[in-house]
């Protein structure tokens, strides 16, 4: 039985778990470097910056959708969907699509004007999954990423 539930301060360390498992399906395990400490402090202090929901499937961890708010100045306030995964053993029985619900009836209740979320090239499930849904795929927009010294270099350059 599915039970899909909003992440607290317990599931830190789930959450981490979690979220090492994606990258790690990603290719990208190295990449991780956030702490417990992190989220708890980010998705459970006084300014949340991220919300979770945990689906359990018979009492067992099974996957997560993590998300935050955004605003786009031409349509107002939006949810960006960061994660959504289900662990393989418990794949193919609808949980990722419950959890993407979950997710938008979330955003459907806070008046959200969409959710946004990117999916790698590769993975074709996913693609075929969220092109079912309905999905607008925004191939003439490219995601950028400014991090580490290049960010550092921008910020030091204009001060």
């Amino acid at each position: 039985m599915l039970l899909i539930r909003p992440a607290t301060i317990a599931d830190v360390t789930l959450l981490r778990t979690l979220i090492c498992e994606l990258a790690e399906f990603e290719r990208e395990l190295e990449l991780v470097t956030i702490k417990e400490s992190d989220l708890a402090r980010d998705g459970f202090g006084e300014n949340p910056k991220f919300r979770a929901l945990i689906a359990e499937w018979d009492g067992q961890p099974a996957g997560y959708a993590f998300f935050f708010g955004y605003y786009s100045t031409w349509a107002g306030p939006g949810l960006y969907l960061e994660d959504v995964f289900v662990r393989v053993q418990f794949r193919g029985k609808g949980i990722g699509m419950a959890l993407l619900g979950a997710v938008a009836r979330i955003a459907l209740q806070e008046n959200r004007h969409a959710m946004r979320w990117e999916v790698l090239n590769w993975n074709e499930n996913a693609i075929g999954l969220y092109k079912a849904l309905g999905a607008e795929f925004r191939d003439q927009w490219r995601s950028v990423l400014l991090k580490d010294d290049a960010l550092r270099r921008l910020a030091e350059k204009t001060a």
